[in-house]
């Protein structure tokens, strides 16, 4: 049966790739934390992982509740969170290498965040800290008692633009910022105390043993680095486990993207199917502090109460899937290696044969290279040894070109693609395309080819959704950080299913319940 909202005054809606955004005036259940916002290049555990993607998994999951409980459609449900009292401070780098404008971002960045929170007295209390060689109190966790006086007073902000003294800044955290005077709680489980530090140079001064004295304070630092960060500093001064606390960002102009990652860690979910947190192969149907699996129309609800067997006698899971992958410089070696993983994520979860699935992969940078062509390979183990040994090209980012390629020459027969089989193009990013590609866009999906986007760190939105089959919104994925590129293969997989008849998708639908044990494989 459809699944039931529960109401209280402390939960709220979010809806698609929307945050959790409470409610003015309701109030927090959670306590001060201090954030440390340094950008930093890279690591971030399962913690921050689910935190980052519940709003991406709370898509996929209002999306397949359309398609109903063993045939019943259920209503679409949100996530329902409320944010527990928190006392934050940012402390905000805005010495002489931050430019203005960069600093404008900043400031966008910490007005999105406070937007998602719980301001109040008895709820989430915000103090700003400003610092370059010297340390400016902006204004304290006492001074402003609504969302509205705080982000008039983040937009009067003004950059210092002297030298860096991190360390100066975190020791006037611990010593004024979060002391009673200025608005602090006494320390208690009942309050977060959080400091979000955001920075994009080496300090000038020392900030091991001051960050250590914060957290010992009991204070939990984030750190966000930017730019030429040092990236030992930010695990320096951030709390355990850094992947969870350390953040990094290539420039300013992308900071934003950071914003989901912590308006989510402020929210306090109690809807698990709207979290990912369950066992569910399909569709997951809320109860009061707990939940139930079901099955899309054409599936059957299996013995363990979480699987689904697909309806038998149809017309097999023929699929030709062509990944389209930006090897430019700027993906960088490392995160080169988290796409090839995400690749063979997606091809452990194929029914690989002649007669069912068959995948083709290309990389492109500043030119288009074949990696292997539609039916080379005709199991999962050889595919995926291939993607293991693709090499990194290293050099431009010709989307166009390589969509081009994709149109003329991966879905011909020649190279493999069989007549009449479902044409799928997943299309891998990380930046702005240095070529035009709005005619091969439009050209790959007026040919019927179904187009998924996924975009990475500083990839151009409004080029995945042209590269996107509509609905847009369903075919086009962003991510800040490329560690966390894992958790769009278990929606994206879904996605792929959802407009096919149920019987043709038995090759896919295996992602589901294997795709779990790979992202923990892949986070550990």
């Amino acid at each position: 049966r459809p699944p039931t909202p529960h109401p209280s005054p402390a939960l709220h809606t979010c809806q698609g790739l929307a945050s959790c955004l409470p409610e003015e005036g309701q109030v927090n259940t959670s306590g001060p934390r201090l954030l440390l916002t340094t950008l930093h290049p890279a690591s971030s555990s399962s913690t921050a992982m689910d935190r980052i993607f519940s709003s991406l998994l709370l898509s996929l999951l209002l999306l397949l509740q359309c398609y109903g409980v063993c045939g019943a459609p259920p209503q679409p449900k949100g996530t329902l969170c409320r944010t527990k009292p928190t006392d934050l401070v940012f402390i905000i780098d805005s010495s002489r290498s931050v430019r203005p404008h960069e600093f404008e971002k900043v400031k966008v960045f910490m007005s999105q965040v406070i937007e998602g929170l719980d301001v109040g007295p008895n709820s989430t209390r915000v103090g700003v800290i400003n610092y370059a060689s010297a340390v400016k109190n902006e204004f304290s966790l006492k001074t402003y008692q609504t969302k509205a006086a705080l982000l008039q007073a983040v937009r009067r902000i003004e950059p210092l633009s002297t030298g860096t003294m991190t360390g100066l800044a975190i020791q006037f955290a611990i010593s004024r910022a979060f002391s009673d005077s200025e608005g602090a709680r006494v320390r208690s489980p009942n309050f977060n105390k959080v400091a979000i530090v955001v920075t994009d140079g080496r300090p000038q001064d020392g900030v091991q043993d001051v960050s250590a004295r914060a957290r010992a304070a009991g204070i939990e630092i984030f750190a966000i680095g930017v730019g030429r960060v040092d990236m030992h500093t930010l695990r320096q001064i951030a709390s355990e486990p850094l992947d969870d606390h350390v953040d990094y960002v290539e420039s300013y102009s992308v900071i934003e993207k950071l914003t989901h990652k912590f308006q989510e860690a402020f929210c306090v979910v109690s809807d698990l199917c709207a979290t990912g947190d369950h066992d569910c192969e399909q569709i997951c149907v809320s109860t009061p502090g707990a939940y139930k699996c079901a099955c899309k129309e054409g599936f059957t609800l299996n013995s363990d109460g979480k699987t689904c067997s697909a309806c038998s006698g149809g017309l097999g899971s023929a699929l030709d899937l062509v990944f389209l992958i930006d090897g430019s410089k700027s993906v960088r070696p490392e995160n080169f290696e988290l796409v090839k993983k995400f690749i063979n994520q997606i091809v452990d979860s194929l029914e690989v044969s002649d007669k069912q699935a068959q995948v083709g992969l290309v990389q492109y940078s500043s030119s288009v290279r074949q990696e292997f062509p539609l039916g080379q390979f005709k199991n999962k183990k050889d595919i995926k040894a291939a993607v293991k040994k693709m090499s990194y090209m290293e050099k431009g980012t010709m989307t166009g070109q390589a969509l081009k390629y994709l149109i003329d020459s991966s879905f011909s027969i020649i190279n493999g693609a069989r007549p009449g089989v479902p044409k799928v193009g997943i299309v891998f990013t990380d930046g702005r395309s240095q070529d035009y590609i709005t005619d091969a866009a439009k050209k790959a999906k007026d040919l019927g080819f179904r187009m998924f986007a996924v975009g990475v760190g500083n990839a151009v939105e409004d080029e995945l959704r042209e590269i996107a089959s509509e609905p847009v919104a369903e075919h086009y994925f962003y991510t800040a950080d490329f560690r966390t590129i894992s958790k769009i293969g278990k929606k994206l997989q879904m996605k792929i299913c959802i407009e096919e008849d149920p019987c043709e998708c038995k090759s896919i639908m295996k992602f589901q319940t294997k795709v779990e044990d790979l992202i923990s494989s892949l986070q550990r």
